[in-house]
């Protein structure tokens, strides 16, 4: 098909990036996925090779060149955390499409779009890594997104490392075994506990969007009745919870004015969505009656789309 002009929405993230073409309606025109654009794994290079290999797939699917983009959002992981890093990942989208038409930012841009649809509120994003995001009035404000090493509370990956730290204990006898035990010995495939240490640290260790892919382990040790693990995600949602809360205060809500939260994330997921939700909308209530939790609109790789239409003035009434 052929298609006169379209915008280009480009959501990267810890595990996958996600690309997408949608016309002037907001018809999705072509959509593909790739591999992580977490440069501080890849490198610069690799994340280049990711979008030069997305997008070019979502232009041939559609049928277009690059002249045909009519404008188009980038969203990164890590985008905006190292000042001498920041400008090589902004001119990245230029060098491949050949104009100016663009805007490059980082990928929790694309979760506040997509589950809001660029409307005034704040989302929450739970994936590899959490970061919180939001936009009242011209004016926007992140919290969280620190990073694995010290950061990232309630992620996937975060919630894997608890577990971790909780199989570690049980083997110990720090704490009692429960069916998270056996349930991360039949995940790793080991025979002896210890072996774990090898699958963390050891020449063919787990990278970190592998070891984020652990959290569900997590959440049958949960759904079997590990009190261990159910608290893991009680706490996960009250992290989250708590970068509503300081977003709300950056952002300055009015204290009885409405704030409409949403989330996305493959961590949302968990245990069919109650696992994590749950803990979370209870834990938002507690910090602000005037929490209002709406399910996600879109997904975040159409919203960075929508959000490319908007920042070209042709808003898309999605």
């Amino acid at each position: 098909m052929s298609v006169a002009a379209c915008y280009l929405g480009v959501d990267g993230g810890g595990t996958k990036t996600r690309f997408v073409l949608i016309d002037a309606t907001g018809v999705i025109v072509a959509q593909t996925q790739r591999g992580t654009t977490y440069h501080p794994q890849v490198g610069l290079g690799g994340v280049r090779a990711i979008l030069a290999d997305g997008l070019a797939d979502v232009l041939q699917q559609a049928d277009i060149d690059t002249a045909s983009v009519a404008h188009a959002f980038f969203g990164l992981p890590a985008h905006g955390e190292d000042s001498a890093v920041t400008p090589r990942l902004d001119a990245m989208p230029g060098e491949l499409l050949g104009h100016h038409r663009y805007a490059c930012g980082n990928d929790m841009v694309c979760g506040w779009a997509g589950s809001l649809a660029c409307a005034d509120g704040i989302n929450i994003v739970a994936g590899t890594g959490s970061i919180g995001y939001g936009q009242r009035r011209g004016r926007d404000a992140r919290a969280g997104g620190w990073g694995e090493v010290f950061s990232d509370e309630g992620s996937a990956y975060w919630i894997a490392m608890q577990g971790l730290n909780a199989f570690s204990r049980m083997s110990d006898g720090r704490l009692p075994r429960g069916p998270l035990h056996a349930l991360f010995r039949e995940a790793l495939q080991i025979h002896h506990d210890l072996d774990v240490c090898a699958r963390i640290y050891g020449t063919q260790a787990f990278a970190r969007g592998d070891l984020a892919q652990l959290s569900p382990v997590v959440a049958q040790a949960a759904a079997a009745g590990d009190a261990v693990a159910q608290r893991i995600f009680a706490q996960a949602g009250a992290e989250l919870a708590a970068l509503a809360g300081a977003l709300r205060d950056a952002l300055q809500f009015e204290c009885d004015e409405t704030t409409p939260v949403s989330y996305s994330g493959g961590a949302f997921s968990a245990g069919e969505g109650d696992l994590l939700r749950t803990p979370f909308a209870e834990a938002l209530h507690t910090i602000s009656p005037a929490f209002q939790l709406q399910a996600p609109r879109h997904a975040p790789h159409y919203g960075a789309a929508l959000y490319a239409a908007m920042l070209a003035g042709a808003p898309v009434a999605a």
